[in-house]
């Protein structure tokens, strides 16, 4: 039986990328609009500025759709094709908040689309096809993975777990150990941070929210971080779960 707390099933990759063309068409229409609405005057100035100002605008249409097309392609087909961690930068600082505002716009939830981000991120991430050492890695969880009456206490070390298998810390442990990879447990995002700076890993598989998954994606980039979105059960930053098998997987695609 399925649990009514639970949420659903997040939305595939395609939503974002969907609404990243959409959003590159209605930035082509803007970039036309600063090319059409000032011709007339262009041409009083001199009868060549037009032509330079519709090159342009072809150029930026031109670059746009491209972009575009690059990162669809990458999603769709799994390999990196082309520029894919400079895409990858232009969407996560510059797209994602337009996107997230023309969702809105749409009536579709931020959290709704940061899912379909992190899925997207992830597959551009291991298009790249990394092939790592497990001393390079990192698993980053949050604190609420640990049940809340807990009384011994993982931050900052998860060795302490003693496997009861209560929560899924023991199999996030019992991972951690299989592979021989670091694994840390934050209470925060400036912790996190904190971490990464120490721990200087090549890559990032993080536990989070949507929310926070989003952030620290942003927060890390160009350091590439795979996200495994958490499940809530019980609401948010408390007694959250995880699908060890997820991790597992994504541990496979990107170690030696």
């Amino acid at each position: 039986m399925t649990d009514n707390n639970s949420p659903p099933p997040p939305p595939r990759k395609r939503l974002f990328v969907a609404l990243m063309g959409f959003t590159c068409l209605l930035i082509i229409g803007i970039i036309y609009l600063f090319w059409w609405i000032p011709t007339v005057g262009l041409a009083n100035i001199h009868p060549s500025l037009p032509k330079i100002s519709a090159a342009l605008f072809s150029i930026l249409s031109l670059v746009a759709l491209l972009g575009t097309l690059l990162l669809v392609l990458t999603t769709a087909l799994g390999k990196d094709i082309l520029f894919t961690r400079f895409m990858r930068g232009v969407v996560i600082k510059f797209l994602l908040p337009v996107i997230e505002t023309i969702g809105k716009l749409l009536g579709i939830s931020k959290d709704t689309i940061r899912q379909s981000f992190v899925a997207m991120n992830n597959s551009l991430v291991i298009s790249q096809k990394y092939k790592l050492k497990p001393d390079r890695l990192l698993i980053l969880l949050p604190h609420c993975l640990q049940l809340f009456d807990c009384e011994i206490k993982v931050t900052g070390d998860i060795n302490k777990c003693v496997r009861c298998g209560r929560c899924d810390i023991r199999g996030l442990a019992e991972l951690a150990q299989k592979y021989r990879i670091d694994i840390s447990v934050a209470t925060g995002g400036t912790l996190a941070r904190k971490v990464i700076i120490e721990k200087r890993p090549k890559l990032v598989l993080a536990v989070a929210c949507e929310r926070d998954l989003t952030s620290g994606i942003k927060d890390c980039y160009p350091l590439p971080v795979i996200g495994i979105l958490n499940d809530r059960p019980f609401g948010p930053c408390f007694n959250t779960k995880v699908d060890v098998a997820k991790i597992d997987a994504a541990l496979q695609a990107v170690l030696l």
